[in-house]
């Protein structure tokens, strides 16, 4: 069988090639990385949230292609099941799919006021009111995790399909300057400390391309 290959856009800007990337490494699955044009139409769409479909990240292992990220989260964790991308246990397992759920199918208005860019930071940015219950809903099921399953993850001692879905939450609240409690706080920064989320960091401070509708200006 041929390696498989992992299909990405910008490190930089693309949220749910972050998941993708993620999800494979902590499956522990020996893959190529291959980079689509960031001047090609569908990928700018994608980026800009103005695409129907969102098909990067795709994984192709073998005869099987997967362009959904919950899809290839459920994939890796049928195929893996050792990787802990779910819970053993039932009830967390069934919790961390909701919470996945949720992340992969909700949350609009916060990915459009604000968008992935990891070389960016502001200080004082004013997030509008369309977004902020988003952040508060994002802000009860992280509590609700770190409370049930007793941290430093949202299910306890070990990175799950959750951790992955809500990594690039934790870049936009850090861009933004999203004011979080302690507990929270020390949640995003063990996302960050993560050996994974450095790599991919390293990636995307090296990247050349600058897409201006992602710069927020104000």
């Amino acid at each position: 069988m041929a390696r498989p290959t992992l299909t990405i856009s910008s490190k930089n800007y693309s949220s749910w090639s972050l998941r993708g990337w993620l999800l494979c490494k902590m499956a522990g699955l020996d893959f190529d990385e291959e980079m689509v044009d960031f001047d090609h139409v569908e990928t700018r769409q994608e980026l800009l949230l103005l695409s129907p479909s969102v098909l990067v990240p795709r994984l192709t292992h073998g005869d099987v292609k997967v362009w959904d990220t919950l899809a290839i989260a459920e994939y890796l964790a049928e195929l893996h099941p050792e990787s802990g991308l779910l819970p053993t246990p039932p009830a967390p397992r069934a919790h961390c799919r909701a919470v996945s759920g949720e992340m992969h199918s909700g949350f609009h208005n916060l990915r459009s006021a604000l968008p992935m860019n990891l070389k960016a930071r502001h200080e004082r940015f004013k997030i509008f009111s369309g977004a902020k219950p988003d952040v508060e809903r994002i802000r009860t099921i992280w509590s609700e995790c770190l409370e049930a399953y007793g941290g430093p993850y949202l299910f306890g001692k070990t990175l799950t399909m959750a951790d992955a879905m809500y990594a690039p939450v934790c870049t936009r609240f850090r861009t933004y300057s999203v004011e979080l409690p302690a507990e929270l706080q020390a949640y995003s920064d063990a996302i960050f400390a993560w050996p994974l989320m450095q790599e991919w960091i390293e990636g995307a401070l090296a990247e050349a391309d600058e897409i201006v509708e992602l710069e927020v200006e104000f």
